[in-house]
């Protein structure tokens, strides 16, 4: 398709998954309402962002792929006839967990899945405790409206992330997405990691010369131990074009949705001046897979 209508559903959460679930369908169905034809949710957007403990009492949110939510968003997709890429803490096997994007085509069935690669372990953020990281590589899905790369969060500041998925012929990016403040972070200081988030993915857009789109949750989410003030997830989800340009922006504090054009026939114009592909060395790269060069 040379363009399409990408939807975005930015939302906070509660801890009843079955509330949540049903507000994202509402999200996703008013993006379907407005013509969208594909439509990206936040990071595990079934629950509170639980990764703030370590707990294994959490353990028992992961679900089976497929299993109830596939089920759920797959009846969506077919009754709104639009793709949707959802986000899930997959339980592999027993001990074995992924915090996994899967893309639901139009017709409800899976097109593929994508287990996030980079996993954080950082205050409040303590995926390792969770999350095997992935395996399944940098492959871009193919759906009925295109080739969807699809990474997850913390890949959002790896440049080699986003290229190994425009060098396998992703047609757009998507990242969901959860991050936010520390309470006690001045003015200043949010906005510098907000713009920075921003810039980074932007930059992904202009390097690979591929739309970009980022979906955020948004909205306090207390520390469950009381260690922390908890989370100020940022939203301000967006999406990029080809040149890094803003096409659209949610605001850092509402729930909403958003829906704009994306062409993605710009992509071949843009790379024609903007020759990146062409004039990589790739020669002389041999240093990126070492993790110092001393």
């Amino acid at each position: 398709m040379k363009s399409i209508k990408v939807g975005l559903v930015q939302q906070s959460c509660v801890g009843d998954a079955d509330v949540n679930r049903r507000n994202l369908a509402d999200g996703v169905r008013r993006c379907a309402s407005q013509g969208a034809n594909l439509v990206v949710l936040q990071e595990l957007h079934n629950s509170l962002y639980f990764c703030q403990v370590e707990s294994t009492d959490n353990f028992r949110l992961a679900e089976k792929i497929p299993g109830p939510s596939t089920e759920f968003f797959a009846s969506l997709a077919r009754e709104c006839g639009t793709v949707i890429v959802i986000s899930l803490f997959e339980q592999r096997t027993v001990g074995l967990y992924h915090n996994t994007a899967v893309v639901i085509d139009t017709d409800g069935s899976i097109a593929g899945k994508y287990r996030k690669m980079h996993i954080p372990d950082d205050p409040s953020y303590y995926e390792k405790f969770y999350f095997s990281p992935g395996d399944i590589g940098f492959t871009p899905i193919q759906t009925s409206i295109g080739k969807v790369g699809v990474l997850v969060c913390w890949d959002q500041w790896y440049p080699e992330a986003a290229r190994l998925m425009a060098l396998a012929g992703a047609d757009i990016i998507v990242f969901p997405t959860a991050i936010g403040w520390d309470l006690h972070d001045t003015d200043e200081e949010r906005a510098r990691q907000r713009e920075a988030w921003m810039i980074a993915q932007r930059a992904h857009a202009v390097c690979n010369s591929l739309p970009v789109v980022a979906v955020n949750r948004v909205g306090h989410e207390a520390d469950p131990s009381g260690a922390t003030d908890g989370i100020l997830f940022w939203g301000s989800s967006f999406i990029a074009g080809q040149q890094g340009e803003l096409i659209a922006r949610a605001s850092d504090s509402d729930s909403e949705v958003i829906v704009a054009d994306v062409e993605l026939s710009r992509t071949e114009d843009v790379r024609r001046i903007w020759p990146f592909l062409r004039d990589r060395r790739i020669d002389a790269y041999e240093g990126l897979l070492s993790r110092f060069i001393d």
